[in-house]
């Protein structure tokens, strides 16, 4: 019993101590400052604007290798940084430009897809990460892939 009189004690000593809390833990004017500079940035960031965002090859043959390109436009306050463009699968290979693209300026991603051990229908996603709102922005390619004979 002694025991569990003294958990109890220990228990509200630590509880009671804990809720004594300073003023530094309060917002002050400088966060305030801080989180209002971080919101009026968010405005000059690089902004997107694709030409289209899906591509349908149409009906081609098993083995084909297609290319597309999309374009991309920059309608933010400051320079769009592509760090990295992906394919949701092997056979889908992004380029995209290696440079920044400065706000108003446009540039190409050209996109390959090799349609080897593809038959059927097929949907294939891109996905570019950026510097934008998002830092994720992605785009759709589709074809219907004519199996070869065997």
């Amino acid at each position: 019993m002694k025991k569990v009189v003294s958990l109890v004690t220990v228990s509200m000593v630590l509880l009671l101590s804990s809720c004594n809390q300073t003023p530094k833990s309060k917002i002050t004017d400088e966060d305030m400052k801080a989180v209002e500079a971080q919101q009026a940035l968010v405005g000059k960031l690089p902004k997107i604007e694709f030409d289209k965002i899906e591509h349908n090859f149409g009906v081609i043959n098993e083995g084909d290798v297609v290319e597309t390109e999309f374009m991309v436009k920059n309608v933010g306050e400051s320079d769009l940084i592509i760090a990295n463009a992906k394919g949701s699968c092997g056979c889908t290979v992004p380029n995209p430009p290696k440079e920044p693209i400065a706000p108003g300026d446009s540039a190409p991603i050209k996109v390959t897809f090799n349609s080897s051990g593809k038959p059927g229908n097929q949907s294939k996603t891109v996905t570019l990460t950026t510097n934008t709102e998002n830092g994720r922005e992605t785009f759709t390619i589709r074809a219907e892939v004519t199996p070869k004979n065997k």
